[in-house]
């Protein structure tokens, strides 16, 4: 592997972040916090608890998802989208860099983006709630999970998308609205039978659930499930990546 290459790469895209820290790190926070104002205040003191935990402390879970999530996909989808916007991305599939390595140099940066922004609104949300860790290890690995998950979700839509507005198309239209049914702010348990079976065909729901047992020990479907889950969404997004490179797909044209 040439590590040297993915390095480059890596290094390029992390550089660009910080170039954007407004956008890619301090806004969400900003975002996040309100979320904690609104909700956590408004609405939790007229919920106490929910599974025997605050609410405010349930909801930080979900909002790390939230976040992660968006920003993982907005992350990878700019970063490969513009180099095909501006042509150089025929200067890196011309170089001696293997699919894989591209891969992991856009998708790992973007990962390692979100990663740090779910940290620092962990950091954030102590400062408003009171949080209990008691799966830290399985926290770290539903947390890069997921990232890397949507990060090679980002690079599918940065490869598919042939326009800037079409970057924002699956976040704004899917992912958003998935993740607010996908119980960031509830439990699915707290749903009428009907509804509580149609959540749970959310593939968020697995994610967010699996996440915050890490945190509580409380989870509104098997853990195993949940990491089960994440591994098929995790394996279907690197088959796609796959056949990406394989037919040449939006990449050769």
């Amino acid at each position: 592997m040439n590590l040297e290459a993915v390095r480059a790469i890596y290094k390029f895209e992390m550089a660009r972040a910080r170039r954007t820290v407004t956008q890619t790190i301090i806004s969400p926070v900003i975002s996040t916090s309100l979320y904690f104002v609104v909700f956590g205040a408004a609405i939790g003191s007229r919920i106490q608890s929910v599974g025997g935990v605050g609410y405010g402390s349930f909801i930080v879970p979900g909002l790390v998802m939230l976040s992660l999530l968006g920003q993982s996909i907005a992350n990878a989808s700019f970063g490969i989208y513009f180099p095909r916007f501006t042509g150089t991305i025929y200067e890196v599939l011309s170089a001696p860099v293997s699919a894989v390595e591209i891969v992991l140099g856009y998708a790992g940066a973007a990962a390692t983006k979100s990663v740090i922004l779910g940290v620092i609104i962990l950091i954030t949300a102590r400062l408003f709630v009171p949080l209990q860790l008691l799966h830290p290890l399985w926290m770290v690995a539903f947390l890069v999970l997921t990232a890397a998950t949507f990060s090679l979700v980002g690079f599918i839509i940065g490869i598919w998308a042939d326009g800037f507005e079409k970057l924002q198309i699956v976040p704004l239209l899917i992912v958003t609205p998935l993740t607010f049914l996908g119980g960031s702010f509830y439990s699915i348990n707290m749903l009428p039978h009907p509804w509580r079976t149609v959540a749970l065909f959310d593939p968020v729901v697995y994610l967010i659930s699996g996440f915050r047992w890490s945190f509580y020990g409380i989870a509104d479907v098997n853990v195993a499930v949940s990491l089960g889950m994440t591994a098929v969404f995790l394996a279907v997004s690197l088959a796609i990546v796959w056949w990406i490179f394989r037919t040449g797909y939006r990449l050769k044209t």
